[in-house]
């Protein structure tokens, strides 16, 4: 049962930090864009080296001990592409226009810190996406687009929650750096619910709501797939079954690397410039490889 805490502990610890971007919307002058760019690259290569090193690897491991090498490897690739269809299949019911991770710039994030900064012209004279094209009142088109970024975000932190809870579940330490990894790629989400709903409606309190909403998705998500497990192995999912664990690490290490790859690394590379990405994503691989070695 302490497991189980502990997993969702960590799983809500990932989820709140929609709301840790959101503050920093909100309070800190200048948004150090860099350091967001470094963050979600860093935040990739950590998701990258575990998925591919360890957890798939543990998947692999539990698969093959119950059904053999040929049938196990099998299950094993076939676990970790349906993870990439079923983030991929979340991803096809988002609005395209309604971009979750799309960096802000300085002038549109000013005014949630400064009252006497001039609206962006980029918040004004907007048209609601898919509709006529005739012009409605920008605060209108804004609630949308707030509302829709917070719904995209929440879907997506559906698996993000699943991936944590499952990881912290089997091993505390791997689900810890999985929480953080995720938690880092949160803090710009937060930043993306926040700037059109405070356009939108002008209040502080209210765009750090929704923020913070979206975040909860990942706990749902995770308590929703602790449910499930109960009702599959019928007994506590600290004892889920080693076929069904590889089955659910492999699907794992397919969502996370699908998030890596269409979402984390273009968001850095939005952010930053030069090679801050890279950088980033080489010093997360680097710091799970050694937080994996110290601990074995």
């Amino acid at each position: 049962m302490s497991n189980v805490l502990v997993a969702f502990g960590l799983t809500l610890f990932a989820g709140m930090a929609t709301g840790v971007g959101s503050i920093l919307a909100f309070a800190v002058k200048r948004t150090d864009y860099r350091f967001l760019s470094v963050a979600t690259g860093f935040s990739a290569g950590v998701m990258l080296y575990v998925s591919f090193v360890e957890i798939l690897a543990k998947g692999l491991d539990a698969l093959v001990g119950r059904y053999g090498d040929y049938w196990g490897a099998w299950l094993n690739v076939v676990a970790f592409f349906a993870g990439i269809l079923l983030i991929a299949l979340i991803d096809n019911v988002i609005p395209s226009a309604e971009n979750p991770h799309e960096a802000h710039t300085p002038t549109e994030t000013a005014p949630l810190h400064d009252p006497s900064a001039p609206m962006p012209v980029s918040y004004a004279g907007l048209v609601v996406p898919g509709g006529t094209g005739a012009p409605v009142h920008p605060s209108d088109s804004l609630m949308r687009m707030g509302l829709f970024t917070a719904l995209a975000i929440g879907l997506h932190n559906f698996p993000e929650g699943l991936a944590t809870f499952l990881a912290a579940l089997d091993d505390p330490t791997l689900g810890l750096a999985i929480a953080v990894a995720i938690a880092l790629h949160n803090i710009p989400e937060g930043i993306s619910v926040s700037v059109p709903i405070f356009y939108a409606t002008g209040d502080r309190r209210k765009a750090f709501v929704y923020s913070f909403l979206s975040g909860l998705a990942e706990p749902i998500g995770a308590g929703l797939a602790y449910l499930v497990l109960l009702v599959l192995v019928g007994r506590s999912a600290s004892a889920i079954p080693s076929e069904i664990m590889g089955l659910l690490f492999a699907a794992v290490a397919g969502i996370m690397v699908y998030i890596s790859l269409d979402e984390l690394l273009p968001t850095s590379r939005a952010y930053g410039r030069g090679h801050d990405s890279l950088l980033g994503l080489v010093a997360g691989m680097a710091v799970m490889a050694m937080s994996l070695l110290l601990v074995r």
